[in-house]
């Protein structure tokens, strides 16, 4: 899924703090976006030579195998699906159920909000609290659930990092490297109980005035919430097909145009541009630092930038544009007020079905192109 909901998820609705007075401060976060959308916009003229050819790209991603883009659009979905599940399962842990299709349609709904919104992360938390509110369970429940689902995907994100990085060869010395220091600080401490060299520390950061509401909110909510092993497992293995679904759109789609990657490196390919993504956060969603990133990875790896472009192409058009369409259709549908009267939603529903047909026929006519034969610069 898009860097959205999953991570997002893990912020929630703190204590508020007590009132101060108003203070200017300045937007060095908004200053900085709009400065790097314009360092972009000035680059254009000079490397729009470089850019790879929208027709030839056109042609690549129209042409592409309609087995595999099945495969984009199924991964693309049922990663969403694995997120909604997974706030379903502790809702119900919490003693509160809620339908399948309709934690789905909250599920895309936040995503939507929260990569495409200037304040996304924030307005998504707040939609998601609400609709559960709505949904039967009450401020500290909805809040256990945000909390806890954010972490289990952001711990299942990590470690699914790790264990690709350590799958390839070329990063493996790095990643042990990385991995040395925590190893030896925790062996430096062996000889002697753990527990006490490391109470003063770990009491010290949880202490912290930024990170003590966010501990607190977590001990509430695993108080509340109780699961139990197996509600762990299903968790867990929730959160990692969370990941694995979208990994696997990213590959099908590479694969879709000609392309031969390994499913090791589709996964590193993936994790830089998410990481890119999160650090140059150009516009919402990533948009520009996640495409160019995926791209220049393809790029070094030996593929040609015009079916490494149109790769990326297929796999955000199915991850992020669809998904978004799908969410704010979902929030239409949700948005049982007086503004959205039940013949518009009922539009809005049938326009969502049309989408999805659209792709359907779109996925099935499209001219199968050779997969055996990789593509080579």
């Amino acid at each position: 899924m898009t860097v959205g909901v999953a991570q997002d998820a893990a912020v929630a609705v703190v204590p508020a703090p007590a009132p101060q007075a108003p203070s200017r401060r300045f937007p060095a976060g908004r200053v900085l976006r709009w400065a790097m959308v314009l360092v972009v916009v000035a680059l254009l003229p000079f490397v729009w030579n470089k850019l790879p050819d929208p027709r030839a790209m056109w042609s690549a991603a129209t042409t592409a195998h309609p087995v595999w883009l099945t495969v984009v659009i199924a991964g693309a979905a049922a990663s969403m699906g694995m997120f909604a599940w997974i706030q379903r399962r502790l809702l119900r842990i919490g003693g509160v159920r809620m339908s399948g299709r309709r934690m789905t349609a909250i599920t895309f709904a936040g995503n939507a909000l929260s990569t495409t919104l200037p304040a996304g992360p924030a307005v998504s938390v707040v939609y998601t609290f609400q609709q559960f509110r709505r949904g039967g369970a009450n401020a500290r429940l909805a809040t256990a659930v945000i909390i806890v689902g954010g972490l289990v995907t952001s711990a299942a994100y990590t470690a699914i990092a790790l264990v690709a990085l350590l799958a390839e060869p070329r990063v493996r010395l790095a990643a042990l490297a990385g991995l040395a220091v925590p190893v030896a600080l925790v062996l430096a401490a062996w000889p002697r109980p753990v527990r006490r060299r490391l109470a003063v520390p770990v009491r010290a950061v949880l202490a912290h005035r930024r990170i003590a509401p966010w501990a607190e909110r977590l001990r509430d909510g695993l108080a509340m919430l109780r699961p139990t092993r197996r509600d762990w497992g299903a968790l867990v293995l929730f959160a990692a097909l969370n990941w694995v679904f979208d990994i696997l759109a990213l590959y099908a789609a590479v694969r879709a145009v000609g392309l031969d990657i390994s499913p090791v490196t589709a996964t590193l390919v993936y994790f830089a541009a998410q990481a890119a993504g999160s650090m140059l956060p150009v516009l919402p969603g990533g948009l520009g630092a996640i495409e160019g990133s995926m791209a220049a990875a393809l790029v070094a790896l030996g593929a040609a930038l015009t079916p490494a472009a149109a790769a990326v192409a297929v796999y955000r058009l199915a991850s992020f544009w669809s998904v978004v369409a799908v969410g704010y259709l979902a929030w239409l549908a949700l948005h049982d007020g007086p503004r959205v009267p039940a013949k518009a939603r009922a539009l809005a529903a049938g326009a969502g079905r049309a989408t999805l047909a659209g792709l359907r026929t779109a996925a099935a006519q499209s001219a199968p192109c050779p997969v055996s034969e990789p593509h080579r610069s």
